[in-house]
């Protein structure tokens, strides 16, 4: 891997493409002091923190002017007249005359003049960028030793990159902006000596691909390829490592590599890169959240927030911070929390909401279930029922995703065997909210799907189906019909809107209805279904006690067929192997009916 010192030294020109705007999440405002962290060390052991003039050799002037002289002072009073701005020193009419020259020599601009922003200012402002990273090196390199020499430069090239901010304004430049090599050269800036450069750099980055700026597909495409062939994951993860947080600037800087790292994560082939092309930023991301602090910081719970975008934007993500013991780790810091509450409405709060979005993804993988039941995740998350507060209702949610699917047979035989049974149970005959309902249905429905036939974990599921007079059923049923006349009242206005469209509005309209009839509950309807179809299926009391049930409320077994039929029609002719599983089981359901 290259040195920050060899990457910098490089001249790097690189076409790209890439989005932004301004950052949507703002930190404070840490403007750079006067003077410029260094990473060299001067000979007597006194940091390098200059900039300097752009000079020749050692003859340069530099550092600040002197102050002035008595002599100075008396002719500025003499000079002193009305009219005049106070303390300036210049008239209105020499200001103005000024003012023109200044806007002539930029942009050969008339008085009173706005700069046009477009394809001939991009290239002159390239060339000068361009020249003021090649004079910055140049000094630096000759003047090692003496910062004060090479300071002046220095400023010169920070006000240039914040200048570059404009572009996210005009984001139709940004295909020119990578094909003149714009990108890579501000990319290189990164592995800058003076962190300051490199930390205004990368909020640059940021800003230009925030996901508020108003550009297209192409033009964003165009601005983020250049960055990737720049290498800006691999040297923003060399910031993350070399950036002190409890230094105030470093830690603003850890933020914007964040929101770089975030806004890059909108497209899963992107991610991958990221993420499993270079595991650094996930290992860092992996201590990052595990750090103790007394307090929750906005980096932390930020580096948790970023985790969990990588994680939900791809498999491959999750598999390999599977593999890292990611899923371990996560499970060690939420185990903090099992009777804890963060602060309401805090970074903490914020901070484990994200982490257990970052289980559930992890979970949801064959690779995650295996982690998960090994590192006892089960055994964590029924004290979290049992116990828990804030964590109760996310611990339902992980369990609902780690038992299903079709490698969830394993999650479900150790749910069993660790007595979660009556602990969800209770919960389901106790009033509960909606959510925390689709989730235990969801449990029901994948204990009858996976556990194997005539276990013994199979038979105590059943048999706490069929206890206490068959409550279970009585509430599977009393649900459903609340489901069914919420469906009835959005079916029939759906009905009534598809009367007044052609056939063409109607198709434009599908995904629309189909959306209004999940919020009713069509999903959930649909999962009682199944599992009473199961309960039919395997005992003969419960299947009496179903029809039974049905027929007081002027439905029959032909309502549990619709239902089933129904979601056979809903599964893609061009199924997944999951899906074909579940094919098979609703035709088997069917004629168990």
């Amino acid at each position: 891997m290259a040195s920050i010192d060899d990457l910098f030294r490089k001249s790097t020109t690189t076409t790209s493409s890439s989005i932004s705007i301004t950052n949507k999440r703002k930190f404070p405002d840490h403007t750079l002091s006067p003077t410029y962290k260094s990473a060299k060390i001067s000979a007597n052991g006194t940091p390098h923190t200059s900039t300097i003039e752009d000079g020749d050799d050692a003859h340069i002037e530099a550092g600040p002017s002197l102050p002035p002289t008595e002599t100075d002072n008396a002719a500025e009073e003499e000079d002193d007249e009305e009219g005049r701005f106070f303390g300036s020193g210049v008239s209105a009419d020499t200001r103005q005359a000024l003012d023109y020259v200044e806007g002539a020599m930029d942009g050969e601009l008339g008085a009173g003049e706005e700069e046009v922003i477009d394809a001939a200012w991009l290239r002159r402002m390239a060339v000068g960028f361009e020249k003021r990273i090649t004079r910055n090196a140049e000094l630096r390199a000759r003047f090692e030793a003496e910062p004060e020499k090479f300071m002046t430069s220095e400023a010169d090239l920070d006000a240039d990159i914040k200048g570059l901010s404009i572009l996210s304004e005009h984001s139709e430049l940004y295909a020119e902006f990578a094909k003149l090599g714009c990108v890579g050269s501000l990319v290189a800036l990164l592995a800058h000596e003076n962190t300051d450069i490199a930390i205004d750099a990368i909020e640059v980055l940021g800003e230009l691909t925030d996901e508020d700026v108003e550009a297209d597909e192409t033009q964003w495409r165009a601005l983020v390829d250049a960055m990737l062939d720049a290498g800006v994951v691999e040297l923003l993860t060399q910031n993350l490592g070399r950036l002190d947080e409890d230094i105030e600037s470093d830690r603003a800087g850890v933020y914007h590599i964040l929101a770089v790292v975030e806004n890059l994560s909108s497209q899963e082939s992107i991610v991958e890169d990221i993420a499993v092309g270079n595991d650094g930023l996930l290992r860092w991301l992996l201590g990052r959240i595990g750090q103790k602090e007394k307090r929750v910081g906005q980096n932390m719970r930020y580096a948790a927030e970023v985790l969990a975008i990588l994680l939900q934007s791809s498999p491959k993500t999750r598999r390999r911070f599977a593999e890292m013991d990611g899923l371990d780790a996560l499970l060690q810091i939420l185990s903090a929390y099992r009777k804890k509450d963060p602060e309401k409405d805090s970074d903490e709060e914020e901070y484990v909401e994200n982490l257990f979005d970052c289980l559930v993804c992890l979970v949801d993988e064959s690779t995650g279930k295996g982690k998960f039941t090994e590192a006892e995740g089960v055994e964590l998350c029924l004290i979290m029922l049992r116990e828990g507060k804030m964590s109760k209702s996310r611990a339902l949610r992980v369990l609902d995703h780690a038992m299903g699917g079709s490698a969830g047979g394993g999650v479900c035989e150790g749910f069993v065997e660790a007595s979660g049974l009556k602990t969800i149970f209770g919960m389901f005959m106790k009033k509960q909210e909606r959510e925390a309902i689709e989730h235990l249905l969801g449990i029901f429905s994948s204990l009858l799907r996976l556990l194997p036939g005539q276990s013994a974990s199979r038979v105590r599921t059943l048999a706490k189906f069929m206890e206490k007079d068959f409550e279970k059923i009585q509430k599977l049923v009393d649900l459903r019909q609340g489901y069914t006349a919420r469906m009835t009242v959005v079916g029939k206005a759906i009905r009534m809107e598809g009367e007044q469209l052609n056939p063409e509005e109607r198709a434009a309209m599908a995904d629309e209805w189909l959306s209004r009839r999940l919020d009713a509950g069509l999903f959930s309807l649909q999962t009682v279904d199944v599992i009473l179809s199961w309960l039919i299926a395997e005992d003969d009391g419960a299947r009496s006690r179903v029809e039974k049930l049905l027929k007081g409320r002027d439905e029959s077994f032909e309502n549990l067929k619709q239902s089933l039929r129904e979601q056979l029609d809903g599964i893609d002719a061009e199924q997944s192997s999951e899906q074909a599983e579940a094919k098979d089981m609703l035709g088997t359901l069917l004629q168990c009916l």
